[in-house]
C-alpha cells in the first residue's frame, strides 16, 4: 500500500467548493482523533490552494472587468437606459479573452482532478474504533517499519484485535509472527550487548495471546542458560586468580571465546584477560615478598611488607596481600623475641621498633618493647638496674595481655634485689684471689636459695671460684711431677705419675693431670717395648719374615704405645710375603710359554709392590714375556691374522713391546680392511665461450 499525501488539517470554512467537499468526505468521516507514534505525511495542500487561488482569481477578474466611475456621465446614462448593452460588452477583445480563459481554466481543473491520486489515511488522526482492517494493517505496517520495540508492539496491538473470521486474518497472523520475531531480534541485540534483564523484559512485552509468544520462553531460557554458563566460567576464572593458579585462569578465560554472546566473548573476555594479567603481576610481587619473608632477615621482611603494600585495592590479590602483611610483621616480632631469649635486648628492641603500623601489631609490639626494655635494665645485674626494671614493668596497664607476665617479672626482680647484694659481696671477696677469700665468697653465694632467679648465676660463680681454689691447692703436685719426669727414665716417669695421681677425680686440674700421666705412661711403654720391635725388624732384614711377624705380633696385640707401629710393620712384612709368592708363581706360569700362560704371568708379576726390591725383576720379566707374545702373534698372524691380533692385544700398556704390537695390529687391520682405491676423476671439458654478452 502506498502512502499518499493528505492534508495535515482541514479548515472548517463554509466557502468550500462542492467537488472539494466530495473529495474530503472520506477523511472527515472519522470523528475525534487519537495520538499515534508515527504520523503519516499529510496530503499535498498546494493543489488545493492552487484551486482556491484560481477561483479567487476568476472572481477578481470579474470584478476587475467592471470598472466603476461615479463621475462618468456615460455610465450614468447606461444605467438609466437598461435596454441598451454597455459598450464594454461590445468589445470583441474582451470576449476573445473570456473565451480563451474560461475553457482553459476548466480544462486545467479537470486535468488536476484526473491526475490527483486518492490520499492515504492520516494514522495519527484516525479514530480507531471506526477504522477498517485495511487501514489498521496499513498503519501497523508503517509503525513496524520503524523497527523499534514500542512501534512493533503498537503494530501488533492495532491488528491483533480483528476477529478470527476476518478475510485478512491470515495475512495479519503472518505479520504478527514477523513483528514478534523482530521484537525478539531487538531483545537479542540487548542480550548481545550485555543487558540480560532488558532483553528478557523486551521479550516479555510480546502479548501472551499471540501465537508467536511460544518463542519467548524458549529464547529466554536459551539466554539465561548462556548467561549462567558464562558467569560460571568467569567466576571460576576469578576464583583461580584469587588462588594464584594462572594457567587454570587463562584456560577458563579461553572458554569465554566460545560463549554465544558478544558481551561475554568480547568485552568480558578482554576484561578478564586484563584482570588476570594484572593479578599475575601482583601475584609475582606477593610471591617475591613471601620468598623474602622466608629468609628471616629483618631487611628482607621490611622489603616484603613494602611489596605487599604496593598491591592496589582493585587487584584480586589485594586481600591476600593484606593478609600476608601481618604475617610478615609477626615474623619480625618472632625474630625480636628470639634475640630477647638470647638476652640481646638492644637488637630485639631495634627489630621491634621497625615493625610498621600496617602490620596491625602495634599493641603486641608496644607490650613487647615494654617487657624487653625492663629486662634490659634487669640484666645489668645490680640493684639499681633491677629497681629500674621494676619501675618500667609497673607502668604496664592491667588490661594489657602481658600484665601478668610483668607482675611475675616484678616479683622475681624483687627477690633478686635482696640476693644481688650477697652476690656482689661474694664477688668482691673472690676478687682477692686467695683461698680464704675464695672460700668466703663461696659461702656468701650459698646464702642465695635455689628458687631465687639469680641462683643459676650464683652457682656458676661458685663453681668458678671452687675451680680457682682447687687449682691453687693442686698446682704444686702437678709442677713437682713435671720436674721429676724431665729425666725420661722409667723410674723418674713412674715417680712423676705417682705424684700427679695425687690430684683426685673431679678436681679442677684432674683432666690436665690425666693427660700428662698418659704421656708419661706411653714413654715408659716405648722404653720397654722398643727392643722387641727392633729385634723383629732385624729378623725381617735377615729374611726371616715369619719370625719377625711373630715377635712384632706380641707388641701389636698388647694395646701399648708401640702397638700401632708394630702393626704397620707386620702389614708391610705380610705384603712382602705375598709379593714373593706372586713373583714365584708368575715365574712358574711364564715358563709354559703359551700365550695364555704368558698373559697370566704378566698379570701376576704386575702385582709385585712398587716398594719391593723384586719390582725391578718383575718389570724385566714383563718386558721379556711381552716380547714373546709379540713373536707368537706374528707367527700366528702368518696363518691366522685374527688370532695374531688377539694375542697382540694382550700385550700390556707400558711394556717395551706395546708400541710394536700396536703397529702390527694396525698393519693387519689395514690388510683385512683395505681402503677403496680412489677413482680417477674424469677430465672436465672446457666450457665453450659464449659469442654474445648480455648486460
Amino acid at each position: 500500500m502506498t502512502e499518499r499525501d493528505i492534508p495535515d488539517s482541514w479548515s472548517s470554512a463554509s466557502g468550500r467548493e462542492p467537488d472539494q467537499n466530495k473529495r474530503l468526505s472520506r477523511t472527515e468521516q472519522f470523528g475525534e482523533t487519537q495520538p499515534f507514534d508515527a504520523p503519516v505525511t499529510g496530503s499535498n495542500s498546494k493543489s488545493v490552494k492552487r484551486r482556491k487561488k484560481n477561483h479567487t482569481d476568476r472572481k477578481a477578474s470579474s470584478r476587475e472587468g467592471l470598472p466603476i466611475n461615479s463621475n462618468s456621465k456615460e455610465t450614468a446614462q447606461l444605467s438609466r437606459n437598461p435596454g441598451k448593452l454597455p459598450r464594454w460588452m461590445k468589445s470583441w477583445v474582451l470576449w476573445l479573452v473570456l473565451l480563451t480563459l474560461i475553457p482553459g481554466s476548466v480544462a486545467f481543473l479537470a486535468m488536476a482532478m484526473l491526475l490527483k491520486l486518492p490520499s492515504a489515511p492520516n494514522c495519527p488522526s484516525i479514530f480507531w474504533p471506526l477504522a477498517s482492517a485495511s487501514v489498521r494493517l496499513h498503519c501497523a505496517q508503517l509503525a513496524a517499519s520503524k523497527q523499534t520495540v514500542n512501534d512493533l508492539l503498537q503494530a501488533i496491538a492495532l491488528v491483533k484485535q480483528l476477529p478470527q473470521n476476518h478475510p485478512l486474518h491470515g495475512e495479519i497472523d503472518r505479520f504478527i509472527e514477523e513483528w514478534s520475531r523482530d521484537i525478539l531480534k531487538l531483545a537479542d541485540e540487548s542480550f548481545q550487548t550485555g543487558n540480560l534483564e532488558e532483553a528478557i523484559a523486551t521479550a516479555r512485552k510480546i502479548p501472551k495471546d499471540v501465537a508467536a509468544y511460544k518463542l519467548v520462553d524458549e529464547q529466554v531460557d536459551k539466554w539465561q542458560l548462556i548467561w549462567s554458563k558464562a558467569e560460571a566460567t568467569y567466576n571460576g576464572a576469578i576464583a583461580e586468580v584469587k588462588e594464584r593458579r594462572w594457567q587454570s585462569a587463562f584456560m577458563l578465560s579461553a572458554k569465554m571465546l566460545r560463549v554465544d554472546n558478544q558481551y561475554w566473548a568480547g568485552t568480558k573476555y578482554d576484561q578478564l584477560n586484563r584482570l588476570i594479567a594484572t593479578a599475575r603481576e601482583d601475584g609475582d610481587k606477593l610471591g617475591k615478598a613471601e620468598n623474602l619473608a622466608n629468609s628471616k632477615v629483618v631487611d628482607n621482611l621490611l622489603e616484603a611488607i613494602k611489596l605487599a603494600q604496593s598491591i592496589g585495592q582493585e587487584s584480586y590479590i589485594y586481600q591476600k596481600a593484606q593478609e600476608a602483611i601481618p604475617v610478615f610483621g609477626r615474623k619480625m616480632l618472632e625474630l625480636a623475641k628470639a634475640k630477647l631469649d638470647k638476652q640481646d635486648a638492644d637488637e630485639a628492641l631495634d627489630i621491634a621498633r621497625q615493625i610498621p603500623e600496617i602490620a596491625k601489631l602495634q599493641g603486641e609490639t608496644d607490650d613487647f618493647i615494654a617487657i624487653a626494655d625492663a629486662k634490659r635494665s634487669a640484666w645489668i645485674g645490680n640493684v639499681s638496674g633491677l629497681e629500674a626494671a621494676i619501675a618500667q614493668a609497673q607502668q604496664i596497664d592491667p588490661y594489657r595481655p602481658v600484665y601478668n607476665e610483668a607482675q611475675q617479672l616484678i616479683a622475681g626482680w624483687q627477690l633478686e634485689i635482696e640476693d644481688v647484694a650477697n652476690l656482689e659481696k661474694a664477688r668482691i671477696l673472690a676478687s682477692q684471689g686467695t683461698v680464704p677469700n675464695l672460700t668466703a665468697a663461696i659461702a656468701q653465694v650459698q646464702l642465695i636459695p635455689a628458687s631465687n632467679p639469680r641462683a643459676t648465676e650464683a652457682r656458676q660463680e661458685m663453681g668458678r671460684w671452687r675451680a680457682q681454689v682447687e687449682t691453687i691447692e693442686d698446682q704444686p703436685y702437678l709442677e713437682r711431677a713435671e720436674q721429676i719426669a724431665m729425666f725420661d727414665d722409667i723410674n723418674s716417669l713412674q715417680a712423676a705419675i705417682a705424684q700427679a695421681s695425687e690430684i683426685r677425680r673431679g678436681r679442677a686440674l684432674y683432666p690436665e693431670a690425666r693427660k700428662k700421666i698418659r704421656t708419661w705412661v706411653g714413654k715408659i711403654q716405648r722404653i720397654q717395648d722398643q727392643p722387641y720391635l727392633d729385634q723383629a725388624q732385624e729378623l725381617a732384614q735377615s729374611g726371616d719374615i715369619t719370625a719377625a711377624i711373630s715377635v712384632a705380633q706380641q707388641i701389636a696385640s698388647s694395646g701399648r704405645a708401640l702397638s700401632q707401629e708394630a702393626q704397620t710393620a707386620i702389614n708391610g712384612w705380610e705384603g712382602e710375603i705375598r709379593t714373593r709368592e706372586n713373583w714365584k708363581k708368575a715365574q712358574e706360569v711364564g715358563a709354559a710359554g703359551t700365550p695364555e700362560a704368558l698373559v697370566e704371568a704378566i698379570r701376576l708379576a704386575d702385582r709385585v709392590s712398587n716398594n719391593s726390591i723384586l719390582r725391578m725383576d718383575a718389570n724385566l720379566a714383563i718386558d721379556q714375556w711381552s716380547q714373546q707374545l709379540l713373536e707368537i702373534a706374528r707367527s700366528q698372524g702368518q696363518s691366522d691374522i685374527g688370532r695374531g691380533i688377539d694375542i697382540a692385544k694382550s700385550i700390556p700398556r707400558g711394556s717395551a713391546s706395546y708400541s710394536a704390537a700396536q703397529e702390527q695390529i694396525r698393519a693387519w687391520q689395514e690388510f683385512l680392511n683395505p681402503q677403496p682405491e680412489p677413482q680417477p676423476q674424469p677430465e672436465s671439458l672446457p666450457f665453450p665461450q659464449s659469442t654474445t654478452t648480455g648486460q
